[in-house]
């Protein structure tokens, strides 16, 4: 049986502009990976509504899972709790277990529960909340869609409050042959190897040292067996 898919949707101006580097998507593919779930498509969306609605419409109806990070602060142009409501027509407000991890997190820090903070409290109907250990404030998942903070270290809290409630398949292992040869070398044989092992990724990603060209040639599969066989096979071609 084939592994549970999913796409990211990475929402805000500042990833767009240049302004932040995303690591997060860095890690949520690494995390899928080790978790049995394919990562298959990633996108980024400026903080416009109509652009957020469309995308996790999108991907909703495409993939088993979607992870959007970002636009769940306190902000004005913190909009993806609306955004969400709104394309699976539900009602947003404050939520009473939401605002309760809130006003315990603010009164044992000493500081106000006012209005702005209390947007993060706002939960779409029919949403399961998502533990939030670094900052308190919880993301959500409201159906298929998992709802998270753009900050690296809350989105990777987060990831981890997750992942255990979702069913994976095969963790997908992979193989690396370093070959000192430029790629108009080897495509000949990658070509028929992957011919062969068809059931496999196998990808070619070029590189220069010292003036010399060579690749890196990744298998990646859920087949153990498959894999060394496929890299046995690379290896006796490319007279390595």
């Amino acid at each position: 049986m084939a592994n549970p898919t999913a796409a990211m949707l990475v929402i805000g101006d500042e990833i767009l502009s240049g302004r932040t580097r995303d690591a997060n998507m860095y890690f949520l593919a690494g995390e899928l990976t080790k978790h049995g779930i394919d990562l298959k498509e990633v996108r980024i969306v400026s903080d416009d509504e109509a652009a957020i609605i469309a995308a996790v419409t999108s991907l909703s109806n495409s993939f088993d899972h979607v992870f959007t990070s970002g636009g769940i602060g306190p902000t004005h142009d913190d909009i993806t709790a609306d955004c969400i409501s709104k394309a699976f027509d539900v009602h947003l407000d404050v939520r009473d277990d939401a605002r309760a991890l809130l006003q315990a997190h603010y009164d044992k820090s000493g500081q106000e529960l006012n209005a702005a903070r209390l947007r993060m409290a706002r939960i779409p109907d029919g949403a399961t909340l998502i533990d939030n250990p670094v900052s308190t404030a919880p993301g959500f998942t409201l159906r298929n869609v998992h709802v998270m903070a753009g900050v690296p270290s809350v989105f990777q809290a987060m990831v981890a409050s997750v992942l255990p409630t979702l069913t994976g398949g095969a963790p997908l292992l992979s193989q690396t042959l370093r070959v000192e040869r430029g790629e108009g070398d080897i495509a000949p044989i990658l070509t028929a190897v992957a011919d062969a092992f068809d059931d496999l990724s196998i990808g070619c990603y070029p590189f220069q040292h010292n003036g010399a060209f060579g690749a890196n040639v990744v298998v990646r599969g859920s087949d153990g067996a498959r894999v060394d066989a496929a890299m046995t096979q690379l290896a006796r071609d490319l007279g390595l």
